[in-house]
């Protein structure tokens, strides 16, 4: 029995179970996120095929549940660019749409240019991939992207274009609008990325600029990343950031917004050390946050505000086992009150070598546990 301390009273919060769902235990899962559907099936999408943290494998894929996550499919690959395809969102809108989210990348092109003492074979891998594309065409697929379904998942949108990538993606508001906190990609040398929210009003088919969220003073906008958020109340919304300055460097920030995300206050701490955050609203108005930590013990956390954001509960710890590559939680309520989160866990840091046999290279995690 875990227990936290909300507001001076102390209630219990109970993990039931934590299990491995992913069913490729020789790929390298990571930066999923998991969303209930209006007609209780489970979908989680996430990067799939990898063989590290950065390499030139990583694409799309999804899974589902139709027993509230105690068996998965097998997963579908909704997207496979010749470069890297990392971090995906899902969200299912008021209309029934799914929208799936991600961005591409060609880091590994640092990781391959750095190599020293790598076996033949896993080079010609990754240079076989090089040779799928043209240096100008791989430049050109650096982007944000999302795919839309209106078939429950079974067919998909090609990808396209959106302003800004996070690692959950968009959110659904009260009033019918989608909105997405993040951070504009792909970044122009020079530049500094605004951080800020879009919106759309037309189901996730198009999207544009609504605010930025003010930089801290003293801070730079650059060390902001990885936003998500959730209406509190109609109207009101909370924005997470995670955060790289020297100021609570790598704790997670909170802005606001009272005016449906048009204005926003500058981010602040609110003592929480970890990151990226996942919010929730769940069904009794209380605010859930979930993120991970990478400090001994490792693991993933959650925290419970019962005043709309203004104060947070100290952490329930979902796993404390962890021992590399970790975190990117998220959670759904399920209608009983149980809570799932799921993430993403390595035993292994960094780019792992082929040629090393068990443990998975990283495989998805899933906790089942209740609060009172």
């Amino acid at each position: 029995m875990l227990s936290a301390a909300f507001g001076g009273a102390v209630r219990a919060a109970r993990v039931e179970s934590v299990e491995v769902i992913s069913k490729q235990p020789r790929s390298y899962h990571a930066w999923a996120t998991m969303a209930r559907r209006a007609n209780g099936e489970l979908v989680a999408s996430y990067s799939g095929g990898r063989e590290g943290h950065i390499c030139p494998f990583g694409r799309v894929e999804l899974i589902r549940s139709q027993d509230s996550g105690r068996t998965w499919s097998w997963p579908t690959v909704l997207m496979d660019t010749p470069i890297d395809d990392r971090d995906s969102g899902i969200l299912e809108t008021a209309r029934g749409s799914l929208l799936v989210t991600t961005f591409t990348s060609i880091k590994y092109e640092e990781v391959m240019a750095a190599a020293k003492g790598w076996e033949t074979d896993r080079m010609e891998r990754w240079q076989a991939v090089q040779r799928a594309s043209t240096q100008a065409e791989r430049q050109s697929l650096r982007a944000a992207w999302m795919l839309r379904s209106v078939g429950g998942g079974h067919s998909w949108s090609p990808p396209y274009l959106v302003p800004v990538t996070s690692p959950h993606g968009p959110i659904k508001l009260s009033d019918g609008r989608l909105l997405y906190p993040g951070r504009e990609y792909p970044e122009i040398e020079g530049k500094v990325p605004r951080i800020g929210v879009c919106e759309s009003k037309d189901d996730g088919l198009t999207w544009q600029w609504l605010a930025q969220i003010p930089t801290r003073p003293g801070d730079s906008a650059v060390h902001y990343h990885e936003l998500h958020g959730v209406e509190a109340a109609p109207g009101k919304l909370i924005v997470h950031l995670r955060n790289h300055n020297p100021a609570n460097e790598r704790e997670t920030l909170q802005s606001e917004s009272n005016d449906g995300g048009r204005t926003w206050t500058a981010p602040r701490p609110i003592g929480v050390w970890g990151l990226p955050s996942h919010l929730i609203r769940l069904r009794d108005g209380r605010l859930l946050m979930s993120y991970g930590y990478r400090r001994p013990p490792q693991g993933n956390h959650a925290r419970i505000s019962e005043d709309q954001g203004k104060t947070w509960s100290q952490p329930i710890v979902l796993s404390d086992d962890g021992t590399g590559d970790i975190g990117y939680p998220s959670t759904v309520e399920l209608p009983d009150g149980t809570l799932l989160t799921l993430w993403y866990e390595s035993k292994r840091s960094g780019t792992v070598a082929v040629k090393l046999p068990d443990p998975p290279f990283s495989v998805l995690r899933l906790a089942r546990w209740r609060i009172s």
